[in-house]
């Protein structure tokens, strides 16, 4: 299937003018009032407790309760795994109506700083295993709540979670406003390029504040392939292989040591193929210089954890440098039972898709697969680089001051992104030039924040009980 050729909700070949826009905005309001979005309306039969069990039936066993330990250190690693209980959520709420092209879960910890194919350090959302075309708040109120509940468990004051909530939501609306008045192609190009805007406050930044920013570049550069092709493999007897650290990363010799061994990586090199398939000629060109060797599965993140994610091992044909590559299960998105299923057939491609719509620049080698190891039913798969200059924030170590001006980082790459995919016109002319929709936003995320520590007890209350279990500190 062909990628979109129009924005999410758009119909192929109709284009609304300018004035056009600024009116479908304007009545969007009469259906979704501003000071609508700080509601949180009840449900008794809510039960987000086994909303995530149920996600349980499609992960691998044994890496189930690491995902629910990993859920129970705080209220907001919580918040990070419950993107489908957000989801249900947000469905009972008042929509615009404005689709874009969302990410479904963006929250803090899913922007960070990566490279790009023209070896810039860019700061953009990183996360897209939820993408799916939806109205444009459901990614703004993820955002905005993430904040508040990292918040509090960062001892941020009451006041001062406001003040971040407001800079957040304050942030993504100016921006926008910024996008409706700008040409669609310097939309297209725009980016938060780290170093650019390293060189563009030099003269005002303090100079602890640009050393932090330089160092944090500079680390950042140095998390690439190479560095995890030495924390993650050894060379025995000539041979380079994938470090085993059960149960966190686990070589496929021996999660499938009754196999045939030969047979295994003979499919899996079929799925290979079949990913390379997906790359421009180019990037074919390059990945077909390398050769899989070796296969490890890996747990990743709060919420993936127990779906299948695999290290890939590639040989290069000269000889010198390897590469990760990182094969991960794609999933329908959470959010398809409340927007409906996605275009795409492969969810691996619905990912690659919504990634390359949102992102300023996107992994060179992003791609897609369906394959299935034996006695097992077909998956779905994504394919990107492992590491490839990533670096996160670190999220438990933000002040109030601090949170604030990633707030703003985020909120204006969260409405670049939406103003890629979605009428930003529109969308800005909904959102107004006061400040009502980002207090709404700020008295949403304190509400949705009280929610969430309320269902973080309720999964602990789960594990105590037995209705479920738990592995801490893996």
């Amino acid at each position: 299937m062909t990628a979109r050729r129009t924005s999410p909700g758009q119909a192929a070949g109709t284009h609304p003018s300018r004035e056009e826009s600024v009116a479908a905005g304007k009545e969007a309001r009469q259906g979704a009032p501003l000071q609508a979005h700080r509601d949180l309306p009840t449900d008794a039969s809510r039960d987000p407790v086994g909303l995530i069990l149920g996600q349980d039936k499609s992960r691998v066993p044994e890496l189930v309760p690491v995902r629910h330990g990993r859920m129970l250190v705080s209220a907001f690693t919580f918040f990070r795994g419950a993107a489908l209980p957000m989801a249900a959520d947000l469905a009972r709420t008042d929509s615009s109506g404005l689709r874009v092209q969302l990410c479904g879960d963006a929250h803090l910890a899913n922007f960070g700083a990566f490279g790009s194919p023209e070896r810039r350090l860019v700061f953009d959302v990183n996360d897209f295993d939820e993408t799916l075309p939806g109205p444009f708040e459901w990614d703004v109120k993820r955002l905005v709540a993430s904040m508040a509940v990292a918040g509090r468990d960062n001892g941020l004051a009451t006041k001062r979670r406001r003040t971040v909530a407001l800079a957040t939501g304050s942030a993504y609306r100016t921006a926008m406003q910024q996008f409706a008045a700008m040409p669609l192609m310097d939309v297209w190009y725009s980016r938060f390029d780290v170093e650019d805007a390293i060189n563009q406050f030099r003269s005002v930044l303090p100079k602890k504040a640009l050393r932090t920013s330089e160092a944090q570049a500079d680390k950042a550069r140095t998390r690439d392939s190479t560095q995890a092709v030495a924390k993650l493999t050894t060379v025995v007897d000539g041979q380079r292989r994938i470090v085993s650290d059960p149960p966190l990363i686990v070589p496929i010799e021996e999660l499938a040591a009754h196999l045939d061994i030969d047979r295994v990586y003979k499919l899996i090199r079929g799925l290979t193929d079949r990913y390379v398939k997906t790359l421009p000629p180019d990037r074919r060109t390059l990945v077909e210089r390398f050769r899989l060797t070796r296969v490890a599965r890996k747990v990743v993140g709060v919420g993936s954890v127990g779906t299948e994610a695999w290290i890939l091992l590639m040989e290069p044909d000269d000889g010198v440098d390897p590469l990760l590559l990182q094969a991960k299960q794609a999933n329908p998105s959470v959010l398809a039972q409340y927007l409906g299923a996605s275009e795409y057939a492969n969810q691996g491609e619905r990912v690659v898709v919504g990634q390359r719509l949102m992102q300023a620049a996107s992994d060179i080698f992003l791609g897609w697969t369906r394959s299935a190891l034996p006695g097992q039913h077909a998956d779905d798969y994504y394919v990107r680089q492992l590491r490839d200059w990533k670096y996160a924030v670190p999220i438990e170590r933000l002040d109030d001051s601090s949170m604030a001006t990633y707030g703003r980082m985020c909120g204006w790459t969260l409405a670049r992104a939406h103003a890629r995919t979605g009428d930003r016109i529109a969308i800005a002319s909904y959102l107004g030039n006061s400040d009502k929709f980002d207090q709404a936003l700020a008295d949403f995320a304190e509400t949705y924040a009280d929610q969430t520590e309320k269902d973080h007890a309720a999964l602990a209350d789960a594990v105590a009980s037995g209705r479920t279990s738990a592995l801490a500190g893996v």
